[in-house]
């Protein structure tokens, strides 16, 4: 078995003591993202998975972007990812 050389960890504890590893992070290839995988990619870079500079790369994300998932989740948790509760979470 090959283990692929990636740069920094490859598995993390997050604070409920669960372990997140890369292979809980969507394919590079995503196109349709649904609140579960943007929540994994912002878990992903807070918790030092990979780091943003990567994430960004690697899912073709804006800095903008990202920073509009993470605010959500800061804010009102994984479900004001969905975009159908996105006029929900809107500050006007």
């Amino acid at each position: 078995m090959y283990l692929k050389k990636v740069d920094g960890p490859r598995a993390v504890t997050l604070p409920d003591g669960s372990i997140m590893t890369r292979a809980d992070l969507p394919p590079e290839n995503t196109r349709r993202w649904v609140a579960s995988r943007k929540a994994a990619v912002v878990k992903g870079v807070s918790y030092g998975l990979l780091t943003l500079a990567d994430a960004l790369k690697m899912y073709g994300l804006s800095e903008e972007e990202f920073a509009e998932w993470s605010t959500a989740v800061d804010k009102h948790g994984e479900a004001a990812l969905k975009a159908t509760s996105l006029q929900k979470y809107r500050q006007p």
